[in-house]
């Protein structure tokens, strides 16, 4: 009977250059634990260049190597693949991560599977340990974790499979003001995540399909009560070689609060401008054409909102002055203020009335308008006219008031024809009263200054600052003033 140990050499040495060129790195142990052979794949995932370094012996590879599972948990003696292996056990994947003993920073991942081939004699023949580098995927799938975690953008991962959240970042935990705990191993419905969105049934189905879902807006609920608008995405990726969905988040709750402050604010505005007891109109600015005007607006005109709306104050002839109508449109297209500026309106019915018109330029729905708001003073316009009138009659014989009393009566005329100097006749000095005078008696500058002996020059400054004075810039102004002040001025003797 020949001897079938040269038989078993040469078929090791046939499976060793048949594996020698793998990519899957394969360690062959010896039943009493000598490392007999590694192929270069083994040695370049160990990070060493010759097979002694791995050791020669199991035991030895310990003492070189620091195994840990994918939990940090450090492998105890005996639960070292090789070790395993030797045992005679044949095991499936297994992922470790490794370390030389000298440098812990320095990690790679394997994934070891236990391979043991009987002899003839039904004892094992062959201990083969098979890695397959993992360090790249699980290099790509740290920096991953780190940029989702670090990453402001709220996100959150569930596997496909039960649709169980497994990942949740920072940004989603400071956006609704869950825990990790309270999100982490919950569902998809238990969250509620599309319970509040228009097209959530369509993005469970997708969810269920592992198709992307596109970006759809949706209310998540909050621990704390209520609920956030956001703008959510779902994305299909692979976490750990299992199919899982990333879901990335846009806050929308801070353009919800604008919306609804702008809604309240619009609604608060609404509701002044229709109850507000003064007249009040919104005109677009380009054309002045009218969109809407309240109650007080419509009873001081007498329009119905039919007769009004779209049509400009040009279409209605709503100032009785076109030239008032002009400058208020004027002044409005190059933004100047318009405050209690005095205006006739005609009202229907032939009428017209007396306003203190204002107006302003504000921007609505991103179109330039002018609101209008219009005082009725015709009441408080004839009663000054009447004064006026009363105070010109009672002025007409000043011989039964003193010089004072008729003052006061002409500032209060003056005041209401809208002038405001409160100038006296006693409060002149004498050569302005002498200047005041000789205007009254009708004299020209050149007669003035012959008259005083001063020259036309001095005579004009006079007169220019009797003018400042009394409030007037004209000679017959002057005139008026002291007529109405009871002065008719008396030219001093030519000598």
């Amino acid at each position: 009977m020949s001897d079938p140990a040269p038989k078993l050499e040469a078929t090791r040495n046939v499976l060793r250059e048949l594996v020698a060129g793998l990519t899957d790195g394969i360690i062959v142990i010896e039943p009493n634990g000598v490392i007999g052979w590694a192929n270069d794949s083994a040695l370049a995932m160990h990070r060493i260049a010759a097979i002694g370094d791995l050791g020669e012996t199991v035991a030895e590879y310990r003492r070189r190597f620091s195994l840990r599972y994918r939990n940090n948990h450090l492998l105890d003696k005996g639960q070292y693949p090789l070790e395993r292996l030797q045992a005679g056990e044949t095991f499936d994947s297994v992922t470790i991560e490794i370390s030389p003993v000298t440098d812990s920073d320095l990690t790679w991942v394997h994934a070891a599977r236990g391979l043991v081939l009987d002899g003839i004699d039904g004892h094992p023949a062959l201990l083969a340990l098979i890695l397959r580098d993992e360090t790249p995927l699980f290099e790509a799938e740290e920096r991953f974790e780190r940029s989702f975690n670090a990453n402001p953008a709220p996100g959150l991962i569930c596997r496909l499979e039960d649709q169980r959240f497994i990942r949740v970042n920072q940004g989603f935990i400071e956006m609704t003001g869950y825990t990790k705990e309270q999100v982490v191993g919950q569902t998809v419905e238990d969250l509620g995540l599309f319970e509040n969105c228009e097209t959530g049934e369509e993005a469970l189905i997708k969810l269920a399909e592992g198709r992307v879902i596109r970006h759809r807006e949706a209310l998540v609920p909050l621990p704390a009560g209520g609920d956030r608008m956001v703008m959510v995405a779902g994305e299909p990726i692979a976490v750990q070689e299992e199919p899982c969905m990333l879901f990335t988040f846009a806050d929308l709750d801070a353009r919800r609060r604008a919306q609804n402050a702008l809604r309240q604010s619009e609604e608060r505005f609404s509701k002044s401008f229709r109850q507000s007891p003064s007249a009040a109109a919104i005109t677009r600015l380009e054309d002045f054409a009218f969109m809407e005007a309240n109650a007080a607006f419509l009873q001081l005109t007498g329009l119905a909102e039919t007769e009004l709306l779209g049509k400009s104050p040009s279409d209605i002839h709503l100032f009785a002055d076109v030239a008032d109508r002009r400058a208020l449109e004027r002044m409005l297209r190059d933004n100047e203020p318009v405050q209690n500026v005095e205006a006739r309106l005609s009202v229907k019915g032939d009428g017209t009335v007396d306003c203190l018109v204002s107006a302003e330029r504000v921007e609505m729905n991103d179109q330039q308008t002018v609101i209008w708001s219009l005082q009725d003073v015709t009441d408080r316009k004839r009663t000054e006219d009447e004064l006026v009138e009363a105070i010109g009659s009672v002025m007409a014989d000043t011989s039964w008031f003193g010089r004072s009393i008729v003052e006061r009566l002409a500032a209060i005329r003056q005041k209401s024809k809208g002038k405001v100097s409160d100038t006296m006749l006693l409060d002149l000095t004498e050569r302005e009263r002498q200047i005041l005078g000789l205007i009254c008696e009708g004299m020209g500058d050149a007669e003035m200054a012959a008259i005083v002996n001063l020259s036309k020059n001095t005579i004009r400054n006079h007169v220019s600052s009797l003018y400042s004075k009394i409030g007037v810039n004209r000679r017959t102004a002057a005139v008026a003033w002291a007529r109405d002040r009871g002065f008719s001025g008396k030219a001093p003797s030519r000598t």
